[in-house]
């Protein structure tokens, strides 16, 4: 009998999967979002090259009482940090040597703050505004602010900034500015322009802010003023005075912005947390195709943002961070009990979000980034730990094809990471949009020693047999059993640690194509 010739196929197929360095994607639909991105992104940064476990933070100083309001001075070199807490001003700048800085209080804790040449001024919209100073001789000095005004309500002063040499002082639940009669002056006469003469859409004043715009000739400096309904008037010249000098070059809508500290500069730009997103003035304002473009820097997670302004808008501790240690901005979001972070890598533009940090307001230091909480400020990008707790990471990433539309078997994921020590790690598939969560480890030095679904990883913080063997002078991997079916999958990657960097570059993925499947 003449045997069959028996036709043998690779049905196996490889495919690499870069790690989601495109960020956090709450825009797009599940079926049309591109590889690069991930569906969720918790505590993992997308950097240039890689995806990385944000650091953790270290308690700086234990306070009895929250501590809203962080604020530095700069003085020459000499750099101080200070906070209100506990309706008193504490000098913070060493947390050996933590001091209450005269008996001057403030009935509320919730400050804006402002330096303007070596003064630092405080304001809340309730107390005489205070203002912090060094002397010649390095003494300290914290004393009522030096300004006077007719039918001034300094204690309504509830926002301040700095533009063309001038304090700008916000009254509040008024569309009404305070300014000093004399450009540079630290004391003396305040003199009132109401916007309520020229605002199209009435509510009151939030905020003041000074924008750099190249208009083609040089640096033009601009005064921008912001209204709660969204409304934004831009002014150049110096002079207020003097109307040949001080012209609106324009009143433009935008969404409402939140909160009295909703703005943040950078590079010359102002960036403006609003209900819709975080709104650089330069794409929403041109001057030469004013509303042309309203997209937010933040558009890939406007999902994110509307879903949390529409719930908390109302909330204190909305607050933004230019922090340029770790190249990254940081905005602060109250939720109903705790607080979350959106953070943008300042290159790349590429989003993630942070959990497990209860920031009540974030302040820059000496180039270091701190926050105030309930209990004390904290030292953030310090250790591997959140205070001595796990850093929970978990990045979901887009669905994905791997190459073919047909039906197909996932049977082997090879994570590639990098990491200071080994640790325990949950990765599988969800396929075809479906929702699924485990939280099972997977120990990979020694083989088959546990099986999927069997150990959990919450029963212990720090597993002690088999772990994910990775080191920090290569990038490592090793193939894990996964079985599921379907067209589209996304790797689900989880890790829970304390005192470990982690760095994950790509995975790889074996699947079998399906045939013969009805």
């Amino acid at each position: 009998m003449k045997l069959r010739p028996i036709q043998r196929t690779n049905k196996s197929v490889s495919y690499n999967l870069p790690a989601p360095l495109k960020g956090l994607n709450k825009r797009d639909s599940l079926a049309d979002m591109d590889a690069g991105y991930a569906i969720e992104m918790d505590n993992y940064l997308p950097q240039d090259t890689k995806v990385a476990l944000r650091n953790g933070y270290v308690k700086y100083v234990a306070t009895e009482h929250s501590v809203p309001t962080l604020a530095v001075y700069n003085h020459g070199a000499d750099s101080k940090m200070l906070a209100v807490c506990g309706h008193k001003f504490l000098n913070v700048s060493s947390a050996k040597n933590v001091y209450n800085i005269s008996d001057m209080t403030f009935s509320e804790d919730y400050c804006c703050w402002a330096q303007y040449k070596n003064r630092l001024y405080f304001v809340n919209g309730i107390d005489i505004p205070k203002v912090y100073y060094i002397d010649d001789n390095g003494e300290e000095h914290l004393e009522n602010w030096g300004f006077s005004g007719n039918n001034l309500p300094a204690a309504s002063m509830v926002n301040v900034s700095v533009s063309k040499q001038r304090l700008w002082f916000v009254e509040k639940g008024s569309l009404k500015v305070w300014y000093p009669q004399t450009a540079g002056n630290i004391s003396g006469e305040l003199k009132c322009f109401d916007f309520a003469q020229v605002s199209r859409f009435g509510g009151y004043l939030v905020a003041v802010a000074n924008w750099t715009q190249d208009g083609g000739q040089g640096i033009d400096d601009l005064t921008v003023f912001i209204t709660s309904e969204g409304e934004v008037l831009v002014y150049s010249g110096s002079d207020i005075s003097n109307s040949n000098d001080w012209k609106l070059r324009g009143s433009y809508k935008i969404s409402r912005p939140i909160g009295y500290k909703a703005t943040v500069s950078y590079q010359g730009d102002v960036v403006i947390i609003t209900e819709d997103g975080y709104l650089p003035l330069s794409s929403a304002l041109p001057l030469d195709k004013a509303n042309s473009s309203q997209i937010a820097f933040s558009d890939a997670i406007r999902g994110l943002v509307l879903e949390r302004t529409a719930k908390y808008a109302h909330k204190k501790g909305w607050q933004g961070l230019i922090y340029g240690r770790g190249g990254y901005a940081v905005f602060n979001v109250p939720l109903q009990k705790n607080y979350e972070q959106h953070v943008i890598n300042l290159n790349t533009g590429a989003w993630c979000r942070f959990s497990g940090i209860n920031a009540l307001c974030w302040c820059e230091f000496e180039q270091r980034a701190y926050f105030g909480a309930e209990n004390g400020i904290y030292l953030f990008d310090e250790g591997n730990s959140d205070n001595g707790n796990p850093i929970n990471g978990v990045v979901e990433q887009a669905y994905n094809d791997f190459g073919t539309n047909l039906l197909k078997k996932i049977q082997l994921l090879n994570p590639r990471t990098k990491s200071s020590s080994d640790y325990a790690l949950v990765i599988y598939t969800n396929m075809d949009m479906e929702k699924r969560s485990s939280d099972s480890e997977e120990y990979i030095e020694t083989y088959h020693n546990t099986r999927w679904n069997k150990v959990k990883w919450s029963t212990t913080v720090s597993p002690t047999n088999l772990k994910w063997f990775s080191n920090n002078t290569s990038v490592r991997g090793q193939w894990i059993a996964n079985s599921s079916t379907g067209y589209k999958a996304s790797i689900v990657f989880k890790t829970k640690t304390v005192g470990i960097t982690i760095e994950w570059y790509e995975t790889g993925i074996r699947y079998e194509v399906g045939t013969g499947v009805l």
